[in-house]
């Protein structure tokens, strides 16, 4: 019997209130970044999308940490996407019995992330150093 495994973890925000073209513009320049350069780029670029991504990520990480046990620092974008959602729609009174029509564009932000690691036993690496002036080492020629 095949058992899913669960291999990535995700995080939805819905009716975010700023036009998809805005966050696109955020959310290119993070996609497949890791978790910790994404968080760099986020809270130093000067756009007001970044706010509600930067709590996605922190939300997608949070997720993974907590559901799956996966370290954050071993966490990458894997997709990000900007979805449109509906556009509110209002009426601005104006004089005279006049008005004219307000559109609030809204947005759907899907991130989802992935553990990029290797295995604990991978990291216990021996490091063969050779002095070149020691007897034998690899610059001693006879």
């Amino acid at each position: 019997m095949l058992q899913n495994k669960k291999t990535e973890v995700y995080a939805l925000g819905k009716y975010i209130s700023m036009s998809a073209h805005k966050a696109r513009r955020v959310i290119d320049q993070i996609r497949g970044h890791s978790y910790d350069e994404t968080l760099m780029i986020l809270e130093l670029m000067p756009f007001e999308a970044c706010y509600p991504i930067l709590k996605l990520v922190y939300s997608a990480a949070a997720n993974a940490s907590y559901s799956l046990g996966w370290d954050k620092e071993d966490l990458y974008i894997m997709k990000a996407e900007v979805n449109e959602g509906t556009t509110v729609k209002k009426l601005k009174l104006r004089a005279r019995g006049h008005s004219y029509p307000i559109k609030r564009p809204t947005c759907h932000i899907t991130i989802v992330m992935k553990e990029f690691s290797f295995p604990r036993d991978d990291y216990a690496f021996v490091i063969d150093y050779h002095d070149k002036y020691s007897n034998g080492g690899t610059w001693h020629k006879k």
